[in-house]
């Protein structure tokens, strides 16, 4: 088991790792929309912060030796369903080899965040 840590992306801001890689599959934890530089949000609306989320997840999935195109699995946390439209349009210029996926609504996330992205990946041999 290898745990992933970069500064590309937020530090963990809890007791656990930002990826954990065990037998070429990366498991990452989520990513909510940060900048990495500041740690504040980036933009207030809903794609804004998906795209950050997910530049976030990206760089957590490289320093793991993986990339978004690797992704098999993704879960996606709404804290509104009716951002659901725009957020798909944000996720699928990301992740166009269409990996498995589950959105789900949730009551609140960290710091107040709209979104929060995690995933499973294959990790590059």
């Amino acid at each position: 088991m290898r745990i992933v840590s970069t500064d590309a992306a937020p530090s963990a801001i809890g007791p656990y790792s930002q990826a954990i890689v065990q037998n070429g599959i990366v498991y990452t934890s989520g990513q909510i929309p940060l900048l990495p530089s500041t740690g504040e949000f980036a933009g207030g609306n809903i794609s804004e912060q998906a795209e950050q989320a997910i530049k976030n997840l990206a760089m957590v999935l490289v320093a793991a030796g993986s990339s978004l195109d690797r992704v098999i699995k993704t879960t996606c946390y709404l804290t509104n369903m009716g951002d659901f439209d725009a957020f798909n349009a944000v996720y699928a210029r990301y992740f166009t080899g269409k990996p498995a996926r589950s959105c789900v609504a949730a009551l609140a996330l960290p710091r107040g965040a709209a979104v929060e992205i995690e995933a499973v990946a294959l990790v590059i041999e």
